[in-house]
């Protein structure tokens, strides 16, 4: 790809990868590496490859045909993109409770802010608000260029850290533990939610296919479908290689050793910034604890932006009728106000709540994976733009790797 395409097009993969480096790496993989070691490394793996098609179809389909998954979902059937609308509204609140609350961990730790414990919930209140302030005013270019700011800090920082702890070795003797050791009821609940965030949930696709047709607005410039597959994969991968840099840290700081990271916001914030602060200096200190705020700030912005933009873009395709920006405003007020409900209400667990929102994503995989499918199959896209024979044997093995666990986590609920 030639250098001034490749800068037209870029936007929409490091979006999505400063997107999914929020919680699914900062917590899940750095809880993973902490707790077993590298013994989870293999399902880590796996979610990664076998999700990989079925985020790259997003990419691809708005790239061949102009328009984003979810009017493909309508023009298989409406009643794809009614199911489809009930999945944003069921994981909506969930998702962006998650997020915030850890970014919220990130902000008290780095402001030296304390507050008693009833008020638990004022600095992911003041989160939503600064979210919800900076998409209303901004666009589209806003998004697109903090995020690349943002992104490329956290790279830098975390690839640093990540080659120190290397070279230094891990703290305690790291033990190989068997799979059949790992694999039982009492694991099974957090393997599904690391694999659930890993690299993203995957109803998040839709939201990589409207970004993918608003940088093409923005830019001006229509990009070849391998242009934007292209632009998507190198996003895809570099979070994927990250999501492994965290597992890395975890075991080679804190496996074996006497130190565990907190079940609360605040204190798993301090344990990580501390994490790395131990390995690149205690000069790094307040530059670490702003890098993981600012991913996490990063990571807030497009999940509220995602939800809210396929939620508009859903409901005016079911109505037939024209988007405006109103509905937009709508939704992010809203996705605001359920999101914070969500934390002062019914979540005082930092955990549990991480698990809900990791777990809803899992169980509904399968489902958008098919549908995903089916488009990039369909005689909606040209023989020249669909992928090619092994990626497709990639995304059937992947749908029934994702069905598998699903349903192997629906079994755990109902018998354990």
């Amino acid at each position: 790809m030639k250098r001034g395409a490749f800068f037209k097009t870029l936007g929409p993969g490091i979006l999505f990868a400063s997107t999914a480096i929020g919680v699914s790496h900062l917590v899940q993989s750095t809880r993973a590496g902490a707790e077993y070691g590298f013994g989870l490394l293999v399902f880590i793996l796996a979610a990664n490859l076998f999700k990989w098609p079925f985020f790259e179809f997003g990419s691809r389909y708005a790239s061949a045909t102009g328009r984003s998954l979810i009017d493909g979902y309508q023009l298989l059937h409406s009643a794809y993109l009614k199911l489809y609308l009930g999945i944003n509204l069921l994981s909506m609140f969930f998702v962006n409770a998650a997020v915030t609350f850890v970014a919220a961990g990130f902000l008290q730790f780095l402001f030296g802010i304390e507050l008693p414990a009833a008020y638990y919930y004022l600095p992911s209140l003041a989160l939503f608000a600064f979210t919800f302030s900076f998409l209303a005013l901004g666009r589209y270019a806003v998004l697109d260029a903090g995020i690349k700011v943002i992104g490329t800090f956290m790279l830098l920082s975390t690839l640093l850290a990540f080659f120190i702890a290397l070279f230094r070795g891990p703290e305690a003797p790291l033990v190989w533990q068997p799979l059949q050791t790992l694999v039982r009821p009492a694991t099974l609940p957090f393997i599904i939610g690391l694999m659930g965030w890993m690299p993203s949930a995957i109803d998040s696709s839709t939201w990589n296919s409207l970004w993918t047709t608003e940088r093409i607005k923005q830019s001006g410039y229509q990009p070849s479908v391998n242009e934007t597959v292209f632009e998507f994969n190198l996003g895809y991968w570099i979070s994927a290689g990250l999501s492994l840099c965290f597992v890395v840290l975890g075991a080679f700081l804190l496996y074996g050793t006497d130190q565990t990271l907190p079940n609360n916001n605040v204190g798993f914030a301090s344990g990580v910034v501390r994490l790395y602060a131990s390995n690149l200096g205690d000069w790094t200190f307040p530059i670490i604890a702003a890098a993981g705020f600012t991913i996490m700030l990063g990571t807030c912005i497009g999940v509220m932006d995602g939800y809210a933009r396929s939620t508009v873009r859903a409901v005016a395709v079911l109505r037939n009728k024209p988007e405006n920006r109103q509905q937009y405003l709508f939704w992010i007020s809203l996705i605001g106000l359920g999101g914070f409900g969500t934390i002062r209400f019914f979540m005082t667990s930092f955990t549990e709540l991480i698990n809900l929102a990791t777990t809803i994503s899992f169980l509904i995989a399968p489902l958008i994976a098919f549908l995903n499918y089916r488009l990039v199959f369909s005689e909606q896209l040209l023989a020249s733009q669909r992928p090619g024979r092994a990626m497709q044997v990639l995304a059937v093995v992947g749908i029934g790797f994702l069905t598998l666990f699903s349903l192997g986590m629906g079994f755990y609920f109902l018998f354990f």
